[in-house]
C-alpha cells in the first residue's frame, strides 16, 4: 500500500540518455515512475494516472510532443499538472515550441540532471 503515498511522475522517452538517468533520480528522490515510450499515450495516462509532473523528452521521431503538451494543457482534467519538457541545447526551435504549447519549464537535457531539484520546485510552484 506504500505506493500510494508516492507520488507519481510521467515520464516520457525515446532516448536512453538522459531518460533512464531520468528515471532512477526520480526514484531516489522518491517518486513512483510511469514510464511511456509512445508519446501519444501521454495525454491518457495523465487524465487516467494523475501524476504530480509530466517529463517529456523534446526530441521524438515524429516531432509530436509540442501538439501533446498542448493536448495535456486543453484538457480540464490535466490541465494544472506541471510538465517539464527537455532536449540538448541545441534544439532552441524544439524548446521553443515546447514553451508556446504549454511546457511549465523547458530546460537542456545536459543541466537537467544536475540541478533537477530546483526545475521540480520551479514547475510545482503554484502561481
Amino acid at each position: 500500500m506504500c505506493h500510494m503515498t508516492q507520488p507519481l511522475a510521467l515520464l516520457f522517452y525515446e532516448k536512453l540518455l538522459p531518460g533512464s538517468q531520468l528515471l532512477n533520480r526520480l526514484q531516489d528522490l522518491g517518486y513512483r515512475v510511469q514510464t511511456c515510450n509512445d508519446v501519444n499515450q501521454v495525454p491518457e495516462l495523465a487524465k487516467r494516472e494523475k501524476p504530480m509532473l509530466v517529463f517529456t523528452d523534446l526530441l521524438e521521431r515524429q516531432g509530436r510532443v509540442p501538439t501533446i503538451i498542448r493536448s495535456v494543457r486543453n484538457h480540464k482534467e490535466t490541465e494544472h499538472i506541471p510538465i517539464i519538457a527537455f532536449a540538448a541545447g541545441k534544439e532552441k526551435q524544439l524548446q521553443e515550441y515546447a514553451r508556446m504549447a504549454g511546457a511549465t519549464v523547458v530546460v537542456n537535457e545536459e543541466v537537467l540532471l544536475h540541478h533537477l531539484d530546483s526545475f521540480m520546485d520551479q514547475a510545482l510552484q503554484v502561481d
